[in-house]
């Protein structure tokens, strides 16, 4: 039967994948499997961008609302779920199309995962206990000195990916890089069609601003007030992200509706060019702008026709 047939649609935020997602799945008979890395947690809507439930209905989606805020997630859970999602859809004769942002997931999906060394929660828990002793910004420091390829990837605040690196470096005493290196990501588990969205700077800026004020619009505050009621605290990695992190200050009268909505703006900017810039390393990505929908679709077209030929 050859290997499974997956489409990607990626790009950094706000270019439009979802809608140009929505528009392709329909029209091959598709569903979505969902690569975005905080799109996993239930009752976080707004703020992740999370696909409407009008638009789950259109087309099912996989891998979105599969775990509590306080609940941890990693890259090999996302890997094994998709691979269970595809292996599923391919049985009822269904097409995939993986969709977002988060590179990371997108790679360990289509290329494999480098098998490093177990977690250790104790080890876990005094790294974060050092980076509470030393202030924000020690943990990415340290990780800068042991593993600069990988410092250069992550952000500074990205405490969950942070840990994992120097989880790595001090069980193994080889840094994630090099496992990385060593590891090749030569896997090719399906045929995959690569598609990335790009849009001029200025575009994309203008674009994350409107995205930024309509989520405040749509309720993030009052979400980020909801999910706090039900139990879930601030300390949760998930309120550390672009979005969350912003309201958490404006609630606790750290910054104004206006600022709270400019840093979220700037936070956006800074995660799409570290996307743009993971893709761009990426092999065999087709770049293309929203405007060109015709000609993905025909890319899309002759991929799916080009399995029956062979």
């Amino acid at each position: 039967m050859g290997k499974p047939q997956v489409v990607v649609i990626t790009g950094p935020t706000a270019t439009g994948k979802t809608a140009l997602a929505l528009t392709l799945a329909q029209r091959y008979n598709a569903e979505i499997i969902s690569a975005d890395s905080r799109q996993v947690y239930r009752h976080l809507n707004i703020g992740t961008a999370k696909p409407t439930p009008a638009e789950q209905a259109q087309v099912p989606h996989h891998v979105i609302d599969v775990v509590n805020p306080d609940e941890h997630f990693d890259v090999a859970r996302f890997r094994t779920l998709a691979h269970e999602a595809i292996a599923a859809l391919t049985r009822r004769d269904k097409r995939v199309f993986v969709v977002g942002g988060t590179g990371l997931y997108i790679r360990a999906l289509t290329r494999g995962l480098f098998v490093g060394p177990q977690a250790d929660a104790a080890l876990r828990t005094r790294l974060i206990a050092r980076e509470q002793e030393h202030g924000p910004g020690f943990l990415h420091n340290w990780l800068c000195q042991v593993d600069a390829d990988t410092a250069r990837r992550l952000h500074p605040h990205d405490r969950t990916r942070l840990i994992r690196a120097l989880e790595v470096w001090l069980l193994s005493g080889k840094s994630m890089s090099v496992w990385q290196r060593e590891h090749g990501f030569r896997e090719r588990p399906f045929s995959t069609l690569r598609v990335s969205l790009v849009l001029e700077r200025e575009v994309l800026a203008r674009r994350i601003q409107q995205r930024c004020q309509q989520m405040i619009r749509d309720g993030l505050v009052d979400e980020v007030r909801r999910v706090w009621d039900m139990g879930f605290g601030e300390q949760l990695p998930a309120f550390r992200t672009i979005g969350y992190a912003q309201i958490v200050d404006l609630l606790h009268g750290r910054s104004s509706l206006e600022e709270a909505v400019a840093h979220m703006a700037t936070a956006t900017r800074r995660l799409a060019k570290r996307q743009l810039t993971w893709l761009r390393a990426e092999p065999e990505v087709q770049w293309y702008t929203p405007a060109q929908e015709k000609d993905i679709d025909r890319a899309t077209q002759e991929f799916f026709e080009g399995a029956k030929n062979t």
